[in-house]
């Protein structure tokens, strides 16, 4: 137990009067339920978590009740850890130094929603949010596979996912504004806009517990699943790159190798020993896409009006998720880099076992379409971490950069600016402690 015993109680006492009894809890499957996330789909973060466990969780319900658990938190100098719906695959939402979870579920209603943007409470799931934009003609941005997250836990914890072929990352003007609750003695919400939100975008919660964001919306498009395979891999990479060029952009696109297909549900549409490429299209692209896929000598297996759910659960770490349920022998590496589609075998001789799987992301913002790419999940055999990591080093020399699934550390290109943040509004270092590495 990170607290002292009395500051413990004390924070519980006060937990108690602002949130009500039914609010706070200490019962033992409470804390652990809070205390793990699905940080068990890397075989090294499995070994080490849940390497803390919450001493109590805190539920509040509004926005100024997450700042007013975070103050009394400060006051009580309890470590804190705040909480969506469990779903980041890093351990950024478990408390390493025990003491408190926030668990922001329960604060979820959508405040507002006007053209181009939606303004929600922290809990709010991205299926929620989705669902009311679309009643009024939008939808958002950009949403992860696992639509069940929570908003805020997206943007301090994600990256990006579908819509990211047009739209990019959560730190590419994703992000309009937020309501942050610092860990200071005074912990008012304060409201930071577009220009300030960049220390707060994928920073784990160590800058201030996100309470409310407001986060961009797109025109609604009339989605539907393309389903097509290829005999060679070469064909099925230069058919993906031209329907990256759709317009409308596509919502998602995802090829895979026939290794990867083995541990996906069997589909008529995703026949074995094949390439597989796969798009959530909008409906006017039908025509010009299923030419694109034939002009490349491809096979248009099907066309799904109310394909794009599934597709989205064949795309990103999702497919991280299917292949490691089917072979658990396998981890994965977040890959990038031009080395994966014009020279994929020397990628697959560096660790034993590789598959790939790419995902359509806009890499490049300032370069139209031409910034449209293909990123992914490169899956291979776990013989332990020095021998990934030695094949880490491989995979740079061959072109191919990683981010690493397999630490809590952020490890973000604006660190210097996050820690700026961090002092500001956590002065006593109570956030997340653990998950920013020190100068």
């Amino acid at each position: 137990m990170s607290a002292a015993v009395t500051d413990l109680a004390a924070l519980i006492g006060d937990l108690e009067d602002l949130l009500g009894p039914e609010a706070v809890s200490v019962d033992p499957t409470a804390r652990r339920v809070a205390s793990t996330d699905w940080a068990h789909m890397s075989p090294i973060l499995a070994a080490k978590l849940p390497a803390g466990l919450a001493d109590v969780v805190a539920y509040p319900s509004t926005p100024e009740q997450i700042a007013g658990t975070v103050r009394l938190a400060h006051r009580h100098r309890v470590p804190v850890t705040p909480r969506g719906q469990g779903t980041g695959n890093y351990g950024q939402g478990i408390p390493l130094r025990d003491g408190l979870v926030i668990d922001t579920s329960r604060c979820a209603r959508i405040l507002d929603i006007g053209p181009g943007w939606i303004r929600a409470e922290a809990g709010v799931s991205l299926a929620a949010i989705e669902a009311a934009a679309r009643r009024e003609g939008q939808e958002i941005a950009i949403m992860p596979s696992t639509v069940g997250s929570a908003i805020a836990g997206f943007i301090a914890g994600g990256s990006g996912g579908t819509g990211s072929v047009e739209n990019g990352f959560t730190w590419d003007e994703y992000v309009h504004s937020m309501d942050i609750a610092p860990c200071t003695d005074e912990g008012s919400l304060i409201t930071v806009d577009s220009g300030q939100c960049a220390p707060h975008i994928h920073a784990y919660g160590v800058t201030g517990v996100i309470a409310t964001a407001t986060v961009a919306l797109v025109p609604r498009r009339d989605w539907i699943g393309l389903f097509a395979s290829f005999a060679e891999e070469e064909a099925a990479l230069a058919a993906a790159h031209e329907l990256l060029r759709l317009d409308p952009a596509p919502r998602i696109l995802s090829v895979d190798e026939p290794g990867v297909l083995e541990t996906y549900p069997k589909d008529k549409a995703i026949p074995e020993g094949r390439f597989s490429v796969r798009a959530v299209i909008d409906q006017s692209c039908t025509t010009s896409a299923s030419q694109t896929v034939t002009s490349h000598g491809g096979i248009v297996e099907a066309v799904r009006e109310k394909g794009a759910a599934y597709l989205a659960s064949l795309s990103f770490n999702h497919v991280t998720h299917r292949a490691r349920k089917a072979r658990p022998e396998l981890c994965h590496l977040q890959v990038h880099g031009e080395a994966l589609t014009t020279r994929p075998d020397e990628v697959r001789a560096v660790l034993p076992g590789t598959l790939l799987h790419l995902d359509g992301f806009r890499v490049d913002r300032t370069a139209g379409v031409d910034g449209r790419g293909l990123v992914g999940m490169l899956l291979c055999r776990f013989d332990g971490a020095d021998a990934l990591y030695a094949g880490i080093e491989g995979l740079n020399a061959v072109g191919v950069e990683v981010h690493d699934p397999h630490t809590w550390l952020l490890h973000n290109d604006n660190l210097d600016e996050i820690r700026e943040a961090a002092e500001r509004f956590d002065p006593e270092g109570l956030l997340n402690p653990g998950k920013l590495p020190s100068r």
